[in-house]
C-alpha cells in the first residue's frame, strides 16, 4: 500500500513537471551571474531586441565588461549550448510520465459465430521504478546545468582573453607607428648630417636600416592587430555593421596591489564546476547502479485488463500479466558494467580534484609573477630609460653628446615601452586565467577601466 501511495504521488507530480526551457535557463543564469557578474539570457533566433541592446553596448569604446555582455547576447554557439537546458528539462518531464497504456481489439467471425476481444495493457515495471528514474533524471538535469554553466564561463574567459589581446595589439600598433615616425625623422637627420660632412654614409645606412626595421614592425603589428580583432569579433558573435566597433586605446593600468589569495586549492575544489560535475556524475552513476540491481531480474513487467465476448456465451473478463523470464540473461552483465562505470567515475573525481589544485597553484604563481614583471617595467625600467634619455638630450643640447648617443637611447627607450605593453598584456591574461582556474567571480573592483 505504501508503495502504491508513493507511486500515486509521483503520478500526481508528473503532471506538474515543467517543460518550459526558460525555467531551467534561469537557474543557470543565476549561477553564472553569481560567479561572473554578468547574466546570460536564453535568446530566440532573430530577436530584434538583441540587435538594439548590442548597438547600445557598442555605442562607446568596448570595455571588457561590455564585451562579455555582447558575447552572451550574440555568440550563436553559446546560445546553442544554452538551449540544452531546455532539452534536459523536457527529458526530466518525460521521465516523470508513464508510458501510455496500450489498447488491443480483435474481432473474429465465422460459421455464424463471432468473437470479440478487448485488452488494455499497463507498464507496471515503469510505474514501480518511476520514483527512482525521476530522481536519476533530476541528477542528470543538475549535471547538465553545471556543464552548461561551465561552457558559458569558459566562453566568457575566452572573450576576456581575446579582448585583452586585441586591445594590446592595437596599442602595440599605435606605438609601433610612433617608433616608425621617429626612425624616419632620425634617418632624415642623418642624411642632412652626411650632406654637411658631419656623418658618414655608414652612419646613414645604419639609420636607414633602423627605419626599414621599424616599418616592418608596423606591418607585423598591423597584421597581429587585425587577426586578434577578428578573433575577438568571433567571440562576440558580431558581423556586418556591428563588426566595426571601437576598442579602448590602451589596456587597463595595473591595480594598486595584486590579489592576495589564501586557500587557493580549497577554493578551486569548492567553486570549480568541472569538479562539481564529476562529483554529481559519480552520484548519478551510483543511482544507476541501484536501478540496475533493482531491475536485473525484471526487464519487462506488464499488467493489463482483458474483456472477451462470444456470441451465445457469457461475457468473460480478466487480466493478463506479461513477464520476461530470466532464463539466459540474469542481469549480471548489466550490474558488472554499472559497477565498472561507477569506479571509473570515482577515479575521474579524483583526477578532476588533482587537476584543479595544480591549475590553481600554477595560475596564481603566473598571476603574481606577471604582476611583478609589469610593475618592474613600469616603476623601474621605464623611469630609468626616460631619465637616461633626458640626460642625453641635455648633454646633446650642451654639445657634450653626439646625435648617435641620442638616437641609441631613443631606440632603447622604445624597446622598453614595447616590453612594458607586452608585460601588461600578459598580466591581464594571467588575471583572467586565474579566475578560470579558481572558478571564481572576476573582481570588478580590482579591474580599472581603460584610460582613454
Amino acid at each position: 500500500m505504501r508503495a502504491l501511495l508513493m507511486t500515486g504521488a509521483v503520478l500526481l507530480l508528473a503532471g506538474c513537471a515543467s517543460t518550459d526551457p526558460q525555467g531551467a535557463a534561469s537557474d543557470i543564469a543565476r549561477q553564472v551571474e553569481a560567479r561572473t557578474g554578468v547574466t546570460p539570457r536564453l535568446q530566440r533566433a532573430g530577436d530584434p531586441a538583441v540587435a538594439r541592446e548590442t548597438d547600445a553596448l557598442l555605442a562607446s569604446p568596448l570595455s571588457m565588461d561590455a564585451a562579455l555582455q555582447v558575447a552572451l547576447l550574440n555568440n550563436a554557439g553559446l546560445q546553442a549550448t544554452f538551449w540544452e537546458a531546455g532539452i534536459a528539462q523536457a527529458d526530466l518531464a518525460q521521465a516523470s510520465r508513464l508510458r501510455n497504456p496500450s489498447f488491443g481489439f480483435s474481432r473474429l467471425s465465422g460459421g455464424g459465430e463471432r468473437e470479440l476481444e478487448r485488452a488494455v495493457g499497463f507498464d507496471l515495471a515503469g510505474l514501480l521504478t518511476m520514483p527512482l528514474r525521476s530522481r536519476m533524471e533530476t541528477r542528470r538535469v543538475e549535471q547538465t546545468r553545471l556543464r552548461i554553466a561551465a561552457i558559458i564561463e569558459a566562453q566568457l574567459l575566452a572573450t576576456r582573453k581575446a579582448w585583452v589581446e586585441a586591445v594590446a595589439a592595437q596599442q602595440s600598433l599605435a606605438y609601433a607607428r610612433q617608433v616608425n615616425a621617429s626612425t624616419e625623422a632620425a634617418a632624415e637627420l642623418m642624411e642632412r648630417m652626411v650632406k654637411a660632412g658631419n656623418a658618414s654614409r655608414l652612419d646613414l645606412a645604419r639609420e636607414q636600416a633602423q627605419h626599414a626595421e621599424a616599418s616592418a614592425a608596423v606591418l607585423r603589428a598591423a597584421r597581429d592587430a587585425t587577426q586578434l580583432r577578428e578573433a575577438l569579433t568571433r567571440q562576440l558573435g558580431l558581423w556586418g555593421r556591428q563588426a566595426g566597433y571601437a576598442l579602448p586605446e590602451r589596456l587597463p593600468e595595473l591595480p594598486a596591489t595584486p590579489r592576495e589569495l589564501a586557500r587557493i586549492e580549497q577554493a578551486a575544489l569548492e567553486r570549480r564546476l568541472d569538479v562539481q560535475a564529476a562529483r554529481i556524475q559519480a552520484e548519478h552513476t551510483a543511482a544507476d547502479l541501484g536501478l540496475t540491481r533493482a531491475t536485473r531480474m525484471v526487464n519487462v513487467l506488464d499488467i493489463g485488463w482483458q474483456d472477451k465476448r462470444e456470441r451465445g456465451a457469457a461475457r468473460a473478463t480478466g487480466y493478463e500479466v506479461s513477464l520476461e523470464l530470466p532464463l539466459f540473461d540474469w542481469g549480471g552483465a548489466r550490474v558488472a558494467r554499472a559497477e565498472s562505470v561507477y569506479m571509473q567515475s570515482l577515479h575521474r573525481v579524483a583526477d578532476a580534484a588533482l587537476t584543479a589544485r595544480s591549475e590553481a597553484r600554477d595560475a596564481y604563481l603566473a598571476y603574481r609573477t606577471n604582476y611583478a614583471l609589469a610593475r618592474h617595467y613600469r616603476d623601474e625600467v621605464i623611469p630609468l630609460r626616460k631619465r637616461i634619455a633626458d640626460e642625453t638630450l641635455l648633454r646633446y643640447n650642451g654639445m657634450l653628446a653626439s646625435p648617435f648617443e641620442l638616437l641609441l637611447d631613443a631606440r632603447e627607450q622604445a624597446q622598453a615601452v614595447s616590453s612594458y605593453i607586452d608585460a601588461l598584456r600578459d598580466f591581464w591574461l594571467a588575471d583572467a586565467a586565474l579566475d578560470g582556474a579558481l572558478g571564481g567571480k572576476p573582481a570588478s573592483t580590482e579591474r580599472q577601466e581603460p584610460q582613454q
